[in-house]
């Protein structure tokens, strides 16, 4: 019984181990949708132009701009590219909209790729569809309204015709206030191929400081600007660690409820067998000989539950990850290597729970054992 106990203690730990291993990732993929956390952008620099006392403002000068294949060959290069989730490159161009009504609106295009794109905003919702190719756009919320489109009308951009395939919902942010093509063909229509204005990277950051990644994509692409959005990344990893500080909490009180059964039950057993005790103390038995005893039973209590719980944890764990939508395999893979762990400290938590119940068995003396019989 104490076996089972000890076992099933373990079971439920474990378990709960499994799943929030694979449920903090799933939840950190998802909270991806909600944007990027790393911007890279050309460098550029800035002078101050005054003249007679009069301010003319900031003059970039020296800027550049990226280049996509570059661009994405460097981040896939890095040492922790598996860690990079979406790489959305972002081409911004001024031009003029020309409507039905043939009137002229100054207003902003942006490049994109649309299946990074997709899957870093995926807090969008269009009405209408995304673009099936080149010459289909999506509306921001607000250019929409200033330029009276909606899904299935016609304007005129950089001398071509585009089709409206959808509008934004407002976002409540920048991207009301643009219209959104595929990066390929406004490079191709502002003349600048092969070119983006910035990227925006997405990077899971569970496994590692977001600071290292940001060091190895500045390694892989000097003379450019690497800025984490910090903000972003902590409140994201704050949601991810919650769950997982939830998790042990829960783990650390069944650990605990199951370490003071093993010793309950222990002591009980002393309590039980203090006439055979005794006898053994007679026949010879030193103190140390019956505290190994003692030890050895919990020594094996131990080893079995922590197999017996391992084996039994991964089972559950894998039942619960297939019925949650994680959007990850619902596979857990079977680790001997975590196996081992969990028995070797399965043994040593269950020896820990027994050492005073043991040491009370090694102080029993013999006659009062005898003297009760």
């Amino acid at each position: 019984m104490l076996l089972g106990v000890f076992a099933l203690g373990l079971t439920a730990v474990i378990a709960l181990a499994l799943v929030s291993g694979r449920v903090g990732d799933s939840l950190e993929q998802k909270l991806l949708a909600f944007g990027a956390n790393i911007l890279v952008s050309p460098k550029t620099d800035t002078l101050t132009v005054s003249y007679g006392g009069f301010q003319l403002g900031d003059l970039p000068f020296g800027e550049r701009s990226l280049q996509l294949e570059e661009v994405d060959s460097a981040i896939r290069s890095i040492q922790l590219r598996e860690r990079i989730s979406a790489v959305a490159p972002k081409l911004v161009a001024m031009t003029e909209a020309v409507g039905r009504d043939a009137r002229k609106v100054g207003v902003g295009v942006v490049g994109v790729r649309w299946e990074d794109e997709k899957q870093l905003k995926g807090f969008w919702a269009v009405q209408g569809a995304y673009p099936d190719n080149g010459q289909e756009l999506i509306a921001g919320f607000r250019a929409a309204e200033s330029l009276g489109l909606k899904p299935g009308d016609t304007l005129e951009l950089f001398g071509n015709t585009f089709t409206v395939s959808g509008v934004l919902h407002s976002t409540g942010s920048d991207d009301d206030k643009v219209l959104f093509a595929d990066i390929t063909t406004v490079q191709a229509f502002t003349g600048q191929p092969g070119s983006v204005s910035f990227v925006e990277v997405a990077a899971l950051c569970s496994g590692c400081p977001i600071e290292d990644i940001v060091a190895e994509i500045s390694n892989a692409m000097p003379g450019n600007d690497v800025t984490a959005l910090k903000n972003v990344v902590k409140q994201r990893m704050y949601s991810v660690e919650f769950v997982q500080r939830l998790v042990l909490a829960v783990s650390l009180v069944i650990l605990l409820t199951a370490c003071a059964m093993v010793g309950l039950a222990m002591l009980s057993s002393v309590n039980e067998r203090r006439k055979e005790i005794g006898l053994l103390r007679s026949l010879g038995y030193s103190k140390g000989d019956i505290f190994a005893i003692f030890s050895f039973e919990a020594l094996f209590i131990g080893l079995s539950s922590g197999v017996l719980g391992y084996v039994c944890g991964w089972f559950a764990a894998g039942q619960v990850v297939s019925v949650l939508d994680t959007g990850t395999s619902s596979s857990l893979p079977f680790q001997a290597g975590h196996l081992l762990l969990a028995a070797f400290a399965a043994a040593l938590v269950s020896m820990l729970s027994a050492s005073f119940p043991a040491a009370k068995a090694a102080r029993v003396r013999p006659y009062d054992a005898l003297a009760a019989l």
